[in-house]
């Protein structure tokens, strides 16, 4: 559609809206050509006149039934006030006076699409394809694109994509898409050749490199994604995407020092993002920096004050450094946002055990027992801090409820013997002690561990060593 003709001569354009506002009104006027009746109805649309550019186009196509230009600006104001049915209905004469016109497919897509008849608007825009090329053919090939994406048909998305990529290797729109929708359809290897195809005679397209490196590392293949990334910051040293996924190639191969690199350089160059520090952070983590990485992940924690995980990382590096007060202030930080977090209690109860305040430790590993009663791993944790802690009778009740909730996980049978030995029932025990290790010998060495001095006692010795070796696999 022609856009504002009548600004060229505001003039003349009052004189023909004064001329059409006659006619409307049956008096005597001078005649209004086709094109000036497309003045006065883009006009109206502009200044968001929508029924009365409507009524225009009405008007226009009673004194001029043939114009498929002005056919398809009526259906255009029908459209816009949703009235669909009757948009199809004009748009249906436009196509007998002329099928080349492209605003024709555009219009009548959105008024399919509204209607929820997405196969009927693929359907048009795909015969349509045969009508057009150039740059006609491309914005056509969105369009279809948008309907595949409205009726959750990826691949023929991808398929338009790589169409207009066909006809037009720079398209950056294109470009930009195909990047998301190759990964989202896990068609890397499709996206390794076209991409390798377009850098054959376009060296130069950064966007083709970084698209390669994407689809390199959505197949695992970290080290070709770097090389195709460092193709791409060659050529735009300021390509803050692919440095970011240039570190994220990097953590992928625990290069941690390279990726560190590569991310300071997206923080040079882009705004400021937590998720930017946080792997920053996470890669001194690794590197077992533990100062920086808390720093980092505090600069995170700046940016996104309300993400607890930010504050629990911070806290796992209290933890690794033994700063177990530190630790708590970061977890009750976490705590904060969710309550009920089991991972976080888990942290908090094993910081209070290192300190020797077990009641509070027990009340957090109690809270992790509660939120998951079928896991073990909270279980085993309260068990062995309520054995710290001297707690042998409520050990006693507690083990019989972590089997209960874990369909008797041989596990807790040790636990089971453990309580009983420290409460003086060594006939109980060593049954128990017995069936665990029958049913899991490997257990034994948790068993060992929480009381060493188990081993003094000789019916225990004996009993170990009858099922010595029962867990190792016979050689056939």
């Amino acid at each position: 559609m022609r856009k504002n003709p009548h600004r060229q001569d505001n003039g003349e354009f009052r004189e023909l809206f004064q001329s059409y506002q006659q006619l409307k009104e049956g008096k005597h006027h001078s005649f209004i050509y086709e094109d000036g009746f497309e003045q006065i109805i883009d006009y109206l649309i502009d200044h968001e006149k929508v029924n009365e550019a409507l009524e225009a186009a009405e008007i226009a196509t009673s004194h001029f039934p043939y114009s498929s230009t002005l056919m398809l600006m009526r259906a255009d104001a029908l459209l816009s006030l949703r009235r669909y049915k009757e948009c199809l209905y004009i748009l249906d004469k436009a196509m007998m006076l002329d099928n080349h016109d492209l605003s024709l497919y555009i219009i009548k897509t959105d008024a399919l699409l509204a209607l929820d008849r997405q196969e009927e608007a693929s359907e048009l825009l795909e015969s349509a394809l045969e009508l057009f090329d150039g740059e006609e053919k491309i914005e056509l090939l969105f369009e279809l694109g948008d309907v595949y994406d409205d009726y959750e048909n990826f691949d023929k998305l991808f398929d338009c994509l790589k169409l207009i990529l066909e006809l037009d290797p720079n398209n950056e729109e294109a470009l930009y898409k195909i990047c998301f929708w190759t990964d989202h359809t896990g068609r890397n290897e499709e996206g390794i050749r076209l991409h390798q195809k377009i850098l054959d005679d376009n060296p130069y397209n950064e966007l083709a490199w970084f698209n390669l490196g994407a689809a390199y590392q959505g197949l695992k293949l970290y080290e070709k994604s770097i090389d195709a990334y460092q193709f791409a910051v060659a050529i735009n040293e300021k390509f803050d995407y692919a440095y970011r996924n240039m570190g994220d190639a990097y953590i992928r191969l625990r290069k941690y020092k390279d990726a560190i690199e590569s991310l300071e350089k997206v923080i040079m160059l882009a705004p400021p993002e937590a998720v930017i520090y946080e792997a920053i952070g996470h890669c001194y983590d690794k590197m077992d920096n533990y100062a920086q990485a808390r720093l980092n992940y505090k600069k995170a924690s700046r940016i996104n004050p309300e993400d607890s995980q930010l504050y629990f990382k911070i806290a796992g590096t209290y933890m690794n450094e033994g700063v177990w007060h530190n630790a708590i202030k970061s977890l009750q930080q976490a705590l904060k946002f969710h309550l009920m977090q089991p991972e976080y209690n888990l942290a908090l109860g094993r910081c209070y055990q290192e300190l020797e305040a077990y009641d509070e430790a027990i009340t957090y590993f109690g809270n992790v027992v509660r939120i998951r009663p079928r896991n073990a791993k909270g279980w085993i944790e309260l068990l062995e801090c309520l054995h710290l802690a001297g707690y042998q009778s409520e050990g006693l009740e507690y083990v019989n409820a972590a089997l209960e909730h874990t369909d008797n996980k041989p596990i807790f049978f040790y636990f089971r013997a453990l309580f009983q030995f420290a409460s003086g029932h060594s006939k109980q025990a060593l049954e128990d002690l017995e069936h665990a290790l029958i049913l899991y010998p490997k257990g034994i060495k948790t068993f060992i561990d929480l009381v060493p001095s188990i081993l003094q006692h000789q019916p225990v010795v004996d009993l170990i060593a009858k099922y010595k070796g029962s867990g190792k696999r016979k050689k056939p």
